[in-house]
């Protein structure tokens, strides 16, 4: 196992690669502050399910990425834990619709980028302190292939996701002193519910595009993850990974 006796905090976990990220954790030995916005029965049991399974402990942690003052509360209660955090999984984030950027009302990008970016950059402040404490861990940004690469409509979507891949470069040469590796996952187009927001046409047209001709696997991402977070990597900082099936 991957990452026995470790302890993570990862965001987004209800659903899509958040909640497969959770389950890939759990089942390589880790503890995990399981962070989302709001509790739900299905959460709740899909949590005892993978401590009962995998005998690890979670902790869920219901908080809105959008409020930096909840933000701050959640990161009190991990500090109050005094428990050693290995990992950050950055991983929560929202999609716009498709509107193109003059059509786009400037208050909507920069929703966007609170929750894509600046709530990211809070949370690395908080527990990056904790890890630069012990002088070790590892923190994994959930970025985009629309980060590097662009694409029609979603400019505060793209501009979001670049922003943190150039924030992830930056932050791994300022935290190798402390021995805290800092990497990125850009994931292509996944079978997740946040491709509902694509229109069918960009969506056939980013599956052609890539080698593999199909959607992405939430647990696909997951594993890139798990790879990132673990000493399996432990000479690699400072890089984007793209997990995107070959565009």
């Amino acid at each position: 196992m991957l990452l026995q006796g470790k302890t993570a905090v990862i965001t987004g976990c209800s659903r899509g690669i958040g909640k497969s990220t959770l389950e890939v954790f759990a089942r390589n030995g880790c503890s995990v502050w399981a962070c989302c916005r709001k509790p739900s029965e299905e959460f709740e049991a899909f949590i005892l399910n993978l401590q009962n399974e995998y005998k690890v402990s979670i902790y869920p942690l219901y908080f809105d990425l959008a409020d930096s003052e909840q933000v701050k509360k959640a990161a009190k209660e991990i500090f109050s834990s005094k428990q050693k955090i290995d990992i950050l999984v950055n991983n929560a984030g929202v999609t716009p619709t498709n509107s193109l950027f003059l059509m786009t009302p400037l208050d909507s990008m920069k929703e966007i980028f609170n929750i894509n970016f600046f709530s990211s950059m809070q949370l690395i402040q908080y527990i990056g302190r904790l890890m630069s404490k012990n002088r070790s861990g590892s923190i994994v940004n959930v970025a985009s292939i629309a980060g590097l690469d662009g694409g029609p409509g979603q400019l505060e979507y793209t501009a979001s996701k670049a922003a943190l891949i150039g924030a992830t470069k930056k932050l791994a040469d300022e935290f190798a002193d402390y021995q805290i590796r800092v990497n990125a996952v850009a994931p292509g187009v996944v079978e997740t519910d946040m491709i509902g927001r694509m229109s069918e046409e960009l969506l056939q047209e980013s599956v052609s595009n890539n080698h593999m001709k199909r959607l992405g696997k939430a647990e696909e991402i997951a594993n890139a993850i798990l790879f990132l977070a673990s000493d399996q990597s432990s000479f690699i900082t400072g890089q984007i990974l793209r997990v995107d099936g070959g565009c």
